[in-house]
């Protein structure tokens, strides 16, 4: 008997989810937008606390990465299962990079105590405290996604592995990089945001 696979309902699907996302994520820039109107000065001065070369890094890390996730694509997709399965390592890898990097982005500055609460952060002005309560909401809702996406590479990994993702039936790892370059899209626009505010 021969299997299923509705694979343009699993593209729409997955087309679907992402628009989903792309709501969430607008109407936090859209409250980002109304806020910066409303505190332009206090956002420029508090985007100059953030580490430049850390959230450089973290995008060229992010880049790099959506590049081998879409090289993975096209390994599967021309029957080299092994260089699909190394390709989602790298992707994997880079996103561990990713989280290490913010990870110590965001404990400088707890341990500064700039942080929604914290004992630096209260005493500053609001538009301060605005803008460190959006970057820590924002990023942090970014970073679960790249877990979240990890997880999903992880997924299709095991699939490849054990011969369920092929050349042939391959939708699983192309909405999985679907997924993953929305994640690196948000990033794009986040880093000007926060970290370039002029």
């Amino acid at each position: 008997m021969t299997e299923h696979r509705d694979y343009v309902g699993a593209k729409m699907g997955m087309w679907l989810f992402l628009f989903t996302e792309i709501l969430l994520f607008g109407g936090l820039f859209v409250l980002y937008s109304v806020t910066l109107g409303r505190y332009p000065t206090e956002f420029h001065e508090a985007s100059k606390l953030l580490d430049v070369t850390m959230g450089t890094t973290n995008t060229v890390v992010l880049i790099t990465s959506s590049l081998f996730a879409a090289l993975s694509v096209a390994a599967l997709q021309k029957g080299s299962r092994k260089t699909a399965e190394i390709f989602i390592g790298l992707t994997m890898a880079l996103a561990c990079c990713f989280l290490v990097i913010k990870y110590f982005e965001w404990s400088h500055k707890i341990h500064a105590g700039i942080y929604p609460g914290g004992e630096t952060l209260v005493q500053w002005e609001p538009g301060k405290q605005a803008f460190f309560s959006l970057y820590y909401t924002m990023t942090g809702l970014h970073g679960l996604h790249v877990i979240i996406g990890m997880g999903v590479f992880t997924w299709v990994w095991a699939m490849i592995r054990l011969e369920r993702c092929t050349p042939d039936h391959f939708v699983a790892l192309e909405n999985a990089g679907l997924y993953w370059h929305l994640v690196d899209l948000i990033w794009i626009y986040l880093f000007p945001l926060y970290y370039l505010i002029t």
